[in-house]
């Protein structure tokens, strides 16, 4: 067996090997009234003036913030690449974007009025370290958002159909030490977040789920798994091209007129800074 990776060795080998790709599928999955999930995910935390992003990766999600209106941004991302990538975008051409670990942020006492982390936080570890930064580079009002994934919804069958296929190829990656274990069980719910956040002066969350949906040829909606999966880059390339050939046999029998009608959803906590913690 292999020794396990560590879940940021993991991640800033994935980014660093092709940055920009995540960005591209969320652009071409809408919600109903024709947003990006970024889009969407942004407009609960309404203005802010100072935004940082806890795994920012190639600075999308920031990019939207910019085109809202705010002044200030930063960001912070395990990968060299991917920042690279966000520099190149020239609405962040003035943005602080560091490398470095959300558990150690490098600003100063209550430097933000909005800190966000769109499907990052959910994979860190010490997560009660990361809620206590975030707390410290907020000013006192600020507020956080972090959006978590929520599985599929009534039109994901294609979704489905891949994940029952997938399982048995992560777990088994899992097994031999391919796989870190990504995050902490907690962060994925509304309860385990409040038990996060509530003891450095979160009040409690609110959570909203919103849902994204698309319609794509069995071909594409292959594509947006396999780049969406990070457990799909340690299965072995003639098993990886084995799924691909399994799935798109069992999802051709749901297209209509070439397309397959897909969804998944994002839970999106959104809370305040009201006090400090113990």
């Amino acid at each position: 067996m292999t020794s396990r990776p560590s879940v940021e060795q993991f991640l800033r080998t994935f980014h660093d090997r092709d940055p920009g790709k995540q960005s591209v599928s969320i652009r071409e999955v809408l919600t109903p009234d024709g947003r990006t999930a970024y889009e969407a995910f942004a407009d609960r935390v309404g203005d802010a003036d100072r935004v940082l992003d806890l795994g920012c990766a190639d600075g999308e999600l920031l990019s939207v913030f910019a085109d809202h209106g705010a002044q200030r941004l930063a960001g912070i991302d395990l990968s060299v690449n991917e920042l690279a990538f966000a520099r190149r975008r020239p609405e962040l051409q003035h943005a602080d974007l560091r490398v470095g670990r959300a558990q150690e942020l490098p600003w100063e006492d209550e430097s933000f009025d909005a800190v966000v982390s769109h499907m990052a936080f959910m994979l860190m570890s010490e997560p009660d370290q990361v809620a206590a930064e975030a707390a410290r580079v907020l000013v006192p009002g600020g507020r956080f958002a972090i959006a978590v994934g929520s599985g599929g919804a009534e039109e994901s069958a294609a979704l489905e159909v891949f994940r029952s296929l997938a399982l048995p190829l992560f777990r088994a990656a899992r097994g031999q030490g391919l796989l870190p274990r990504f995050g902490d069980q907690r962060s994925r719910t509304r309860e385990g977040l409040d038990e996060i956040l509530g003891p450095v002066g979160f009040a409690p969350v609110t959570w909203e789920r919103i849902t994204i949906r698309h319609r794509s040829t069995p071909l594409a909606v292959w594509q947006d798994n396999a780049e969406t999966f990070y457990e799909l880059s340690v299965v072995p390339k003639d098993e990886v091209a084995e799924l691909r050939e399994r799935f798109l046999a069992e999802v051709e029998p749901l297209a209509v007129d070439g397309l397959v009608p897909w969804a998944m959803g994002i839970n999106v906590a959104a809370t305040r800074l009201v006090g400090g913690g113990a």
